[in-house]
């Protein structure tokens, strides 16, 4: 019984998102990941290679409201997480949002 509590203390501490099946992402995949849900909703006029992480979402990029609440929504599916409402507001940038992302599935 007490190897068998260890392991699921191993197994709870181990950094696991609450994806069932799946490893801990590192940051760049993250990143990837995040890039591949900006880059839907980037506008005719922006290409996805002008993302950069200091990139401001709608400043820089011209992602429209609607659309971040899109990009919220694809983000808390894609990673597994809750996004609560200060969350949302303090993702300005690209290195905001992955910030948020890693604190979530860490946190």
């Amino acid at each position: 019984m007490v190897l068998g509590m260890s392991m699921l203390v191993l197994f709870l501490g181990s950094g696991w998102t609450n994806k069932p099946d799946e490893y801990p992402m590192n940051t760049e995949e993250n990143q990837a990941k995040l890039l591949k849900i900006v880059g839907d909703y980037l506008p005719e006029d922006v290409s996805v290679s002008d993302i950069q992480l200091n990139s401001n979402l709608t400043q820089d990029l011209n992602i429209n409201s609607a659309h971040l609440v899109d990009i919220v929504l694809d983000v808390e599916d894609e990673f597994g997480i809750i996004l609560e409402n200060e969350d949302m507001d303090g993702m300005q940038t690209v290195q905001d949002a992955l910030n948020i992302i890693s604190a979530k599935i860490e946190g």
